[in-house]
């Protein structure tokens, strides 16, 4: 009987190294969550602040292009996608599995009416859900792990048409980490301080209070990636460029996104046409250069060939006056004989 009695104790153990193990991953996974809300909510300081936070998670910091290293995520994913399928696998050995059971549960929740069992019972619903919520969501980043930036991740959500899964995840996973965090705390004792009572009270405030915090900038998260995504419907799969102007990098609040979008884009085509229209000017200039050029290059050689003629005429003209006095040359001795002859017939009349 002592024998039978010592194996039982023995065997009791198993349950309780699980539930450590259950316990030890969901604490792990709890307060990754919370880290990881508090970095995809950085997209509620604007599209420069998500990307660096993105950038920095690909270790971009160690890269000498500053591209980073998405295998860096692609390692991180694959860690919590493993400790996600171990505590699945710890989780689900408690969830009733038959309807009978459920049956007895549901009733005795009704009967007792504790709030602690009636957190528990959310827990196991949100949990179920999760299982095939978050592995999509995993699965998608394990594929993708260099596809997060602004842009990239607001096509996900609205252009993918994956934000109604966003969104059901996002209650799913807040209000389960919550109620798990919370019930670690209850479960081994931690922050009971001298009234038990007293110290429950207050880790339910504060777990009231992170779930609505936490709620909070996940909608509005999820919120300002649909604007985004809404705006990058037309130019899908462009991914971000830390060099965008404040017009293109921003939506003003309020503003309506197709307005916003509509702007954008006749921003663009205005500053395409005046790409044009300066590229139009600067050949017209560089024809007019070229024109000027030719015509001054016409001067000068008409100047040159006027230079020519004018010289050739002159050569003529000096041709022709040598010649001239070269032919009226020889008379000259004619006429003083001529001369000579009528002082000689003078001087014998004079005689």
């Amino acid at each position: 009987m002592e024998r039978l009695v010592k194996d039982r104790i023995k065997k009791s153990r198993i349950p309780a190294r699980l539930d450590l193990a259950q316990s030890g991953t969901g604490l792990v996974l709890g307060l990754f969550m919370w880290v990881h809300m508090l970095l995809v909510g950085s997209i509620l300081l604007g599209k420069g602040s998500f990307n660096f936070v993105a950038k920095t998670m690909e270790l971009s910091f160690l890269s000498d292009t500053g591209h980073g290293y998405p295998s860096a995520v692609f390692f991180a994913v694959l860690g919590v996608f493993s400790l996600f399928i171990i505590h699945a696998a710890l989780g689900v050995r408690k969830f009733p599995i038959s309807w009978k059971q459920h049956t007895i549960i549901r009733s005795q929740m009704g009967m007792m009416n504790h709030s602690d069992t009636n957190l528990w019972y959310w827990q196991v619903v949100t949990g179920f859900f999760m299982f095939f919520l978050g592995s999509v969501h995993l699965f998608v980043m394990l594929t993708h792990p260099g596809q997060i930036d602004p842009y990239l991740s607001a096509d996900r959500v609205f252009s993918s048409t994956m934000w109604p899964l966003y969104l059901v995840l996002l209650f799913c996973v807040e209000v389960h980490g919550t109620i798990g965090l919370y019930r670690l705390c209850m479960k081994w004792g931690w922050f009971a301080g001298t009234d038990p009572a007293k110290s429950r009270e207050k880790l339910k405030m504060v777990k009231n209070r992170a779930t609505i915090f936490f709620l909070s900038i996940g909608v509005l998260a999820l919120l300002v990636f649909f604007i985004i995504g809404w705006g990058h419907s037309d130019r899908v799969g462009e991914p971000y460029n830390t060099g965008h102007t404040a017009v293109e990098d921003s939506v003003a609040p309020g503003a309506d996104p197709v307005d916003a979008g509509t702007e954008e884009a006749t921003e663009v085509e205005a500053s395409e046409e005046t790409g044009e229209e300066l590229e139009e000017a600067t050949e017209v200039e560089a024809a007019e250069e070229i024109a000027e050029e030719a015509v001054e290059a016409a001067e000068v050689e008409a100047s040159e060939e006027t230079a020519e003629e004018s010289v050739e005429a002159a050569d003529d003209e000096t041709a022709e006056e040598t010649a001239v006095e070269t032919t009226e040359a020889p008379s000259a001795p004619s006429d003083i004989h001529v001369e000579v002859e009528a002082n000689d017939h003078t001087t014998s009349n004079k005689e």
